[in-house]
């Protein structure tokens, strides 16, 4: 009697060690960093300028990853990046416009570190005098 009472006890011991162990293997599942499209480092987006062919454009970028079907003159660049277990997503967006076989503008849509024109100080106002409007 004595043996039974303690295969008994061993038993669910064991079954709940097995069940502790499966839960604490749930909370390890490796998910992968998914990455797609086309790695944009700002210095290659700031290399591509106005005038240039889509055969320049293709070797600084690469294959563009969208060639929109109803307009040929248009190459979206589109990368995204998922790190496993954050779920953070980083994007990045770039359109390059073409007239002819030249590039005619660039467009920066998601660009982390894109060098943009900085803005024009401000003039100090005036309280006693109204801002200049431009005629047209």
């Amino acid at each position: 009697m004595n043996t039974r009472l303690l295969t008994r006890t061993s038993r669910r011991s064991l079954a709940a060690l097995a069940l502790g162990m499966l839960t604490l293997a749930a909370g390890c599942v490796y998910r992968m960093n998914i990455q797609q499209g086309n790695f944009l480092k700002p210095e290659d987006v700031d290399r591509v300028q106005a005038g240039m062919t889509r055969s320049q454009v293709r070797f600084i970028l690469g294959t563009p990853m969208v060639a929109d079907s109803f307009d040929g003159d248009r190459w979206d660049y589109y990368y995204s990046f998922v790190k496993g277990h954050s779920r953070k997503t980083e994007t990045r967006h770039v359109v390059v416009r073409f007239d002819g076989d030249k590039v005619a503008e660039v467009e920066r849509r998601k660009m982390p570190g894109a060098s943009l024109p900085e803005p024009a100080p401000a003039a100090p106002a005036d309280p006693g005098r109204l801002p200049d409007v431009p005629r047209t």
